[in-house]
């Protein structure tokens, strides 16, 4: 009952409101599509430059490196100017550098582009969540939460599916090129999407307390939210990025194949993120976090250690089920535990930073597989089966602050 009275919530959100999450979900979704086309090319492009898969994943974790400078610079820029036009610049910045990636003539030129693209890719996540948290009603929080993250996994799904129809056609740098058509969604923002109540509502009180500041007077929150960020980053990205290398290497599948599977876990991602999203507008965030964690840890056999393309795709689907059912309460998570006064900067912020203690896990994992024979399963299930227990205690013995009112918001009906 309490679900399906989550999901009635929706209902009451106003066409302005609902602009605004689809814009934030939309630029989350293009955002992930982005950064994903590559994690399916790696082989690829080591072929192309005569140097290995290894060596490749340095670029994933240069743009995971690089996401918390752009979630400072471009947090910072929403905190002044407003998130709706930060958004929209965002957007921009991360469509033309994705489309120049396809011309890169070298290894090392691909490297550069790809950290400037974590530098636009920082900032996307914090603006977009804090524009569309500020705008709805606080009873859709857990939901919506669900919803925006599930933009992950669908610009995952949408990279699974570029990749698998296109690629024998277009190759890895077609693929990149396809990645500039975000650049479409700013005409949307631009046209249906006002700015942040609570925005609005700060700069009326001309308040003047900075990032810095407020980090100095919520010290123990911010290495709290850093913390908690880095395990749910080696949560996400320990169960993402070298999955298509694994399926492509280790199983010997065929691109349509891999994309096939991709396809399905990602569903699975979505469905969690939303489910365990709405669930904790109920239940609390804390605990559907907990919940989410530990439910991960019996599918680890099955998704690592299974033979056939339909058991790993299974194990794929319920894997990423629970991974992005506890991502899924993320952006409601901090948005609400973030300082009033910089909530455009702290919440991406500090997923950024923990990003960057995370960016090492590409490297990572195809060190350690490459170690023990290309054996990525092993890799793979280590790094899951650790991290979930991570998440789960930090969570559980953390900070909630479900349903706190920002400034500006407009209250829900039933309030």
């Amino acid at each position: 009952m309490a679900l399906a009275d989550t999901f009635s919530d929706l209902k009451a959100l106003t066409p302005k409101q609902r602009s605004a999450v689809l814009a934030s979900y939309l630029g989350w979704t293009l955002d992930a599509f982005d950064f994903f086309l590559l994690v399916f090319v790696l082989k690829d492009i080591a072929q192309e430059f005569s140097t290995d898969i290894k060596t490749v994943s340095i670029a994933i974790v240069l743009t995971l490196a690089a996401r918390p400078v752009g979630a400072l610079l471009f947090g910072l820029a929403a905190d002044r100017y407003g998130r709706r036009p930060t958004l929209m610049v965002d957007i921009i910045c991360y469509s033309v550098i994705e489309f120049a990636s396809g011309f890169a003539p070298t290894l090392t030129a691909l490297l550069v582009l790809r950290t400037l693209y974590g530098v636009a890719m920082g900032g996307e996540w914090g603006v977009g969540a804090s524009l569309t948290m500020e705008t709805i009603p606080p009873k859709t929080r857990g939901i919506i939460s669900g919803i925006l993250q599930a933009g992950y996994p669908s610009g995952y799904l949408l990279a699974s599916l570029v990749y698998g129809l296109l690629f024998t056609t277009i190759g890895w740098r077609g693929m990149f090129m396809v990645g500039a058509l975000p650049a479409l969604l700013v005409l949307y923002i631009r046209s249906t999407v006002d700015e942040s109540p609570a925005f609005k509502a700060r700069v009326a009180r001309a308040s003047t307390q900075g990032i810095w500041s407020t980090i100095r007077n919520n010290i123990g929150l911010f290495i709290f939210s850093i913390l908690l960020m880095t395990a749910f980053n080696f949560f996400s990205h320990g169960t993402q990025d070298i999955y298509p290398t694994f399926l492509e290497v280790q199983h010997k599948f065929s691109p349509h194949v891999v994309g096939a599977i991709a396809v399905t876990y990602n569903i699975g991602a979505i469905v969690g993120g939303i489910f365990f999203g709405a669930l904790s507008e109920t239940y609390g965030r804390r605990r559907m976090i907990v919940i989410a964690a530990l439910l991960a840890l019996p599918v680890i056999p099955l998704w690592a250690y299974s033979s056939t393309p339909l058991m790993l795709a299974l194990g794929a689907f319920l894997i990423q089920f629970f991974v992005q059912g506890a991502w899924g309460i993320v952006p409601a998570h901090l948005n609400e535990l973030s300082p009033e006064e910089v909530r455009g900067t702290f919440p991406g912020f500090t997923y950024q930073l923990g990003n960057l203690l995370a960016s090492g896990n590409a490297a990572l994992q195809t060190g350690l597989a490459q170690h023990y024979n290309n054996d990525y399963a092993f890799a793979l299930a280590v790094v899951a089966g650790v991290v979930a227990i991570v998440v789960a205690a930090l969570a559980g013995f953390g900070l909630e602050a479900r349903g706190v009112r920002f400034a500006g918001a407009a209250p829900h009906p039933a309030d």
